[in-house]
């Protein structure tokens, strides 16, 4: 992986640029905008996909493979962290003194101007991202936006705006979140992480602080999150806004009901606002709140703020349903630490009266070596049985002894989980123990979700009649 050298100079002006990675859900994003604006643009990914080719019908020259004698000539090259070093592209880039921009440049970039609202935090991100810019597409504010996730019912993960403002999800695990120049900034919780980079707790909570304070209007935090207590410790902003279900959260959330759709009510400055979310799970009304207290901040109506939260629908990778089976629903989900792993499972209990059947794909190695007995107890507490696959490395490379078989062998109840890295082998386990009414979900944000047509041809090919035999 690349450490993002956020120093280098942004061209004043781009009408060419490149993009090393162009297939991933953030780079994707910035991809568009730039197309969208009248920037011709190149790039490359390490394999095809509906995204690429949904790019390529926009515009872009894109091939699949990385080939630094293909590099155009350009003003600008976007990377993201998760780059080797010696990738051909990355390396000939440099030696050209082509500018190499890290991808929260180019989103500052495309943010500069604006009135930039922030979302930060270790879990909740992509979803508030996506609640904000469709409760502001359905407040008729002329936002823009670039979100992790295609946002259900806009269709697009990013899209210019005609407005004054813009909102972004804030990437911290590299520390690039501090560079943007942010009117609003919303914390949606801090769970210690990315020690890769930060080496402490200390540290990572400093730069949360750092990127509150920087906030020229308003800080909207968490009042419950016990990291983000510790963050508002280390705070000197002058306009802080909580919400949550503490007492004295300035937007108090209460009344939850998360069946059969989830709604709850606010209490803002001596009123209360009832409302619901179009998503499943408890957190969504959390992220809800924290939503409504950004837009009224912004100086939107609390009714018409509260009204317009109700038209987010979901983005995509979260809880997103991959249609049924023999009776079977397969969902996924980009859950990939044991507090998001949670609050999926705990959704998705609520979506659901038969057996949750997940499968976990390890993502990252240093997570999963210090993070395996986490994860095998909530998935021994809220899922009935766990497929666990090998880890995805990502940017890292892999460490002796760390395999998928860390978390399976913390589990206590042995019959509730099975270790299998063989994604074929794995998919017909998933066939075999799963029933008519029960619900499977992949969980990670590796590359899992591209399991699903073999889960799903696994499902098809098991007869109905030996279906649920397996321990579940």
């Amino acid at each position: 992986m690349i450490k993002p050298d956020l120093t280098t100079p942004i061209p004043e002006t781009i009408e060419r640029v490149h993009f090393i990675g162009i297939g991933g859900s953030g780079m994707s994003g910035i991809a568009r905008m730039m197309l969208a604006s009248g920037i011709a643009v190149t790039g490359s990914d390490r394999a095809d996909s509906e995204t690429v080719r949904e790019l390529r019908e926009q515009g872009a020259e894109i091939w699949v493979g990385h080939d630094g004698q293909k590099l155009p000539d350009v003003d600008a090259v976007v990377v993201t962290s998760a780059l080797w070093p010696d990738n051909s592209e990355l390396v000939a880039a440099r030696e050209r003194g082509v500018p190499v921009l890290h991808r929260s440049q180019a989103l500052h970039l495309l943010a500069r101007g604006h009135r930039l609202v922030a979302v930060a935090g270790a879990h909740g991100k992509t979803t508030s991202t996506g609640m904000l810019a469709a409760a502001l597409h359905a407040l008729d504010a002329g936002a823009g936006f670039v979100n992790g996730g295609v946002v259900a019912g806009l269709g697009t993960s990013s899209a210019h705006g005609d407005g004054e403002l813009f909102v972004l999800e804030a990437d911290e695990s590299d520390g690039s979140f501090l560079m943007y120049d942010v009117a609003v900034a919303l914390i949606t919780n801090i769970d210690t992480d990315h020690l890769d980079h930060y080496g402490s707790e200390e540290a990572f909570d400093r730069a949360f602080a750092r990127f509150a304070d920087d906030a020229s209007e308003t800080v909207v935090i968490s009042g419950d999150d016990e990291g983000a207590s510790r963050v508002r410790a280390l705070m000197h902003h002058e306009r802080v806004v909580t919400f949550g279900r503490s007492e004295d959260a300035d937007v108090k959330l209460v009344d939850v009901s998360l069946v059969p759709e989830v709604t709850f009510a606010l209490e803002y400055r001596g009123t209360r606002y009832p409302g619901s979310v179009g998503v499943v799970g408890e957190h969504n009304a959390l992220n809800a709140a924290g939503i409504f207290a950004v837009l009224v901040n912004l100086g939107f109506e609390p009714r018409e703020s509260i009204d317009a939260i109700a038209a987010f629908k979901g983005t995509g990778r979260r809880f997103e349903s991959h249609g049924s089976v023999r009776g079977v629903d397969v969902y996924d989900d980009y859950a990939h630490h044991p507090v998001e792993v949670e609050a999926a499972l705990k959704g998705a209990r609520t979506a659901t009266e038969g057996r949750i059947i997940a499968v976990h794909q390890p993502h990252l190695f240093s997570r999963t070596r210090d993070m395996a007995d986490e994860f095998a107890a909530v998935y021994e507490r809220l899922a009935d049985h766990t497929v666990i696959l090998d880890v995805y490395g990502a940017r890292e490379d892999p460490i002796p002894g760390v395999t998928g078989a860390l978390v399976a062998d913390a589990f206590e109840e042995v019959s509730k989980r099975d270790f299998i890295a063989d994604w074929q082998a794995a998919s017909e386990r998933v066939a075999e123990i799963a029933r008519e009414g029960d619900l499977v979900m992949t969980l990670s944000c590796g590359n899992v979700n591209l399991i699903i047509p073999q889960l799903k041809g696994a499902l098809a090919a098991t007869d109905a009649g030996s279906q649920g035999r397996g321990n579940a």
